[in-house]
């Protein structure tokens, strides 16, 4: 069994896997997740209205690589899922404002909150044992785990998880992120699968938070000062 990585040695294995988004495409992203948060698919008129733009400029930014090649999308080319939010049923139940939705790996449920900027309830059943695991995740902090000895999996990231689309980040990565409500538990599905391995809730949320500041961190900046928000 190869060792586990420390945070910072995980982080500068994943970090440079990474998509690079500028200032404007921050916005986009953003913006696209709290659409969504709404618990609908977003449409070209919605994204547009909320980006202050028109429909062909709003268009023309979902198209930029960074932000193509995380979206999800409906028979109607609505938007159904990015970057690991998805408003359609998945395995890890997320719930915001009393909205269902779902994210595509459980590591998801821990940084997603801070893009929102809301509280979060979150289900996912222990892909080994299946009970499940629950969690009150805020912006700042992980206020609730039950049972408390939860635990998550990750794997090491290959040079190519998250290039070209979100099945590929969905099949390569996150397809290998789950919860697991004991130790003994998750270590029965590590042992199964290669190159991955177990981290404490409190590691995963401390790499959680590079990760938002990795790629939102100008934009999460702006709109803390300009629009406060309750958490």
């Amino acid at each position: 069994m190869s060792p586990v990585p420390n945070v910072d040695e995980y982080w500068a294995a994943l970090q440079p896997h990474l998509q690079t988004f500028s200032a404007d495409e921050q916005h986009v992203a953003i913006t696209l997740y709290r659409e969504l948060a709404k618990g609908q698919a977003v449409n070209d008129a919605q994204l547009s209205r909320a980006l202050g733009t028109s429909i062909t400029e709003s268009r023309a930014l979902r198209q930029r690589d960074s932000i193509k090649g995380l979206i999800q999308l409906d028979a109607f080319d609505r938007v159904i899922g990015f970057a690991g939010l998805a408003a359609v049923p998945m395995h890890h139940r997320f719930e915001v404002d009393s909205r269902v939705l779902s994210t595509w790996c459980a590591w998801d449920s821990l940084f997603i909150p801070e893009i929102l900027g809301r509280r979060a309830q979150v289900a996912s059943p222990d892909p080994a044992s299946g009970d499940v695991v629950r969690l009150v995740v805020t912006p700042d902090r992980i206020e609730l785990v039950e049972p408390k000895e939860t635990v998550i999996s990750f794997i090491q990231p290959g040079a190519d998880a998250f290039a070209t689309t979100a099945a590929n980040v969905i099949t390569k990565f996150c397809h290998f992120i789950f919860f697991f409500t004991s130790r003994s538990s998750g270590e029965h599905w590590t042992n199964r699968h290669p190159g991955t391995f177990l981290y404490p809730l409190d590691d995963a949320f401390t790499l959680a938070k590079r990760f938002n500041a990795n790629n939102f961190g100008t934009e999460l900046a702006r709109q803390a000062r300009n629009n406060p928000r309750k958490r």
